[in-house]
């Protein structure tokens, strides 16, 4: 088994794929007006309108009710990009801060409320546990 994909159900999928678009670099490929992906090399986020959740069961997902899960990258310089995204991100949860665990982390919301983490590990046992990843 792989996990492939993470998919957010959202009731404006253009704005989402905007935030995505311009907070990983990654430019979004689109199945149609209802769906798109932010395909990285590891995995990929869904973005998918509302107006799909019944094709799996009518109220299956709601969008912009997420208060569970974060949606994490693993990126280069999380201090960098918390200055580069001043622009793109309204809600910081939290700015540059290093984890017990050892990991670099920013955490921040989407347009949506959807908790978002870029994070770097940086102690050697962090950078052990994700080596490969």
């Amino acid at each position: 088994m792989n996990l492939v994909s993470t998919r957010i159900i959202t009731g404006d999928v253009r704005r989402l794929v905007t935030f995505y678009e311009r907070v990983t670099g990654v430019k979004a490929q689109w199945g149609n007006d209802d769906f798109a992906e932010i395909v990285t090399p590891h995995g990929t986020l869904a973005l998918a309108s509302e107006r799909t959740v019944p094709l799996f069961s009518p109220g299956c997902a709601r969008p912009a009710a997420n208060d569970s899960a974060i949606i994490e990258f693993l990126v280069d310089d999380v201090d960098r990009l918390h200055e580069e995204l001043a622009d793109a991100v309204t809600d910081w949860v939290n700015g540059p801060t290093t984890m017990p665990w050892g990991n670099r982390s920013l955490l921040f919301r989407d347009p949506d409320g959807n908790l978002v983490n870029f994070f770097k590990p940086v102690t050697e046992a962090a950078i052990a546990r994700l080596a490969g990843r």
